[in-house]
């Protein structure tokens, strides 16, 4: 065991260099780097299949995948989301000309609570935007229903969900629009990107007019569009990591149940999941008693050059371009979650240590 290792919160997988560079060879040639190339077509056609959905637009960000889902379903007013979540989920509805409204959160899934949903509908309400944290599902059956009594479109931030299934389904089927983020940090990672997922034949359609500037041909346009696209280099480095994604999935499991098996007798819990979902273990996070428990592991760690994310804190009911609203459970929660380091290179050795520190440290602090 390597005590002088640095650790990092997360790497991306690569694939065999020598696999990217064939594809970079076939770019070289034909020249073609952006505007609809073949890798990206072929990219959108293999993750269709991949993730058994019937419309996928690759795009250049998962937030720019939420702004178009806010613009094409062509949302106004208020959006209910979560407070706990990244920035993009907030910011793009604020982007977007339209106000977000915090539902507070499960405190076991840490997702936002379908329950609370309706007591803050609205006349100005006109969807749901809800985040799949760590790779979570919702409870989609409950959103689903409020959402069709009050006549709402859903959107959903799919950033973390590679891979995640609800009843035995991708993750991505649900909602009117989810959207992906492919992140270098991702499980599946394109350096930069995201797609942008329908069930609709004449949403996706529209989508695709948007991110292309709203071309309808070389000189006619359809709707007000912007520059969504991505590149044949982002394509060929998904091309190459789609081969892996399911030894990268497996590979992120295993890690995840040894941690479990490391840090049992540990005064933290992890969040629940839903009996009908199969969560994709791209994060690993820890739910303490205490935020001094936090801290102070975060800080013992980091001594050591061992990296962790207090992922997502502060409340994005914090940010100092949205009304302050009322919520508890996620703002007593977010100050408790400490998310340790998980990528595909983690070693045994790396998890043994982690959990020895951690150990060590609780046994220390309570003394």
């Amino acid at each position: 065991m390597d005590k002088n290792k640095k650790i990092p919160i997360t790497k991306p997988f690569m694939p065999p260099a020598e696999e990217y560079h064939a594809y970079l060879k076939g770019i070289w040639e034909r020249e073609w780097l952006s505007n609809n190339g073949p890798l990206v077509q072929e990219l959108e056609q293999k993750l269709k299949q991949y993730l058994d959905v019937d419309h996928l637009l690759f795009v250049n960000s998962g937030t720019i995948a939420l702004q178009f889902a806010i613009r094409a379903l062509e949302l106004s007013g208020e959006i209910l989301t979560t407070p706990f979540s990244y920035i993009a989920t907030t910011s793009s509805i604020v982007w977007e000309g339209c106000k977000p409204v915090f539902v507070d959160i499960d405190a076991g899934s840490l997702n936002l609570n379908a329950a609370l949903i309706e007591d803050l509908i609205t006349p100005k309400t006109s969807a749901i935007l809800a985040s799949h944290i760590f790779g979570n599902p919702c409870d989609i059956e409950a959103i689903r229903q409020v959402a069709s009594k009050h006549d709402l479109k859903v959107i959903y931030d799919a950033a973390h969900c590679f891979g995640t299934l609800y009843n035995g389904r991708s993750i991505y089927r649900y909602g009117d629009v989810s959207a992906a983020s492919f992140h270098a940090t991702k499980v599946f990672q394109t350096v930069e990107g995201g797609a942008v997922i329908t069930r609709e034949p004449e949403l996706n359609q529209k989508i695709d007019f948007m991110r292309n500037f709203g071309h309808d041909g070389p000189e006619n346009y359809s709707g007000v569009g912007i520059n969504g696209k991505n590149s044949e280099l982002h394509a060929a480095m998904g091309l190459c990591n789609l081969v892996y994604a399911d030894n990268v999935l497996a590979s992120r499991k295993k890690q995840f149940l040894y941690y479990n098996e490391l840090l049992d007798g540990l005064n933290a819990r992890r969040p629940t999941v839903l009996p009908e979902a199969k969560i994709n273990f791209s994060y690993y996070p820890l739910i303490f008693e205490h935020e001094t428990d936090v801290l102070e592991i975060e800080r013992e760690l980091q001594i050591k050059d061992i990296h962790t994310r207090r992922y997502f804190y502060p409340s994005l009911t914090k940010l100092d371009y949205v009304a302050r609203q009322h919520t508890p459970v996620c703002n007593d929660l977010a100050s408790r979650i400490l998310c340790l380091p998980l990528y595909h290179e983690l070693q045994e050795s790396d998890q043994q240590r982690i959990a020895s520190i951690i150990f060590n440290t609780v046994h220390a602090h309570q003394l």
